[in-house]
């Protein structure tokens, strides 16, 4: 059985298959907000559909963050390390990517156990 949360216009937020949630690209809602604060809605966001799928980010097992700019790096991970349970680490990849509007600085993807 798969389970489809908040689908929209093209895409879910996340999709639970075989006890994984995987979620979407997500992105800053605010879109004025510098690397930090993007990183931070995003992450904020990242609980609360983990939670919804009864889950949290103890569980993460893969994370995809795309940056506009790799000089970011260092902003993101402040609040990365922050967020992230340091016991239960996921797999990761960082990469400079070019987003969909000049306005995103950030954009992550992570798959969980649910």
């Amino acid at each position: 059985m798969i389970k489809r949360l908040h689908p929209g216009k093209r895409f879910c937020e996340a999709v639970i298959v075989n006890g994984i949630i995987t979620t979407a690209g997500i992105t800053g809602r605010d879109e004025t907000a510098d690397t930090v604060g993007q990183t931070r809605d995003i992450l904020a966001q990242i609980d609360a559909l983990l939670a919804e799928a009864g889950t949290s980010k103890s569980k993460l097992i893969s994370a995809s963050i795309w940056l506009r700019d790799i000089a970011h790096f260092d902003q993101m991970n402040e609040v990365w390390d922050q967020w992230v349970d340091k016991d239960n680490l996921p797999v990761r990849a960082t990469v400079e990517a070019r987003l969909a509007a000049p306005e995103l600085l950030v954009e992550i993807q992570v798959s969980a156990v649910v």
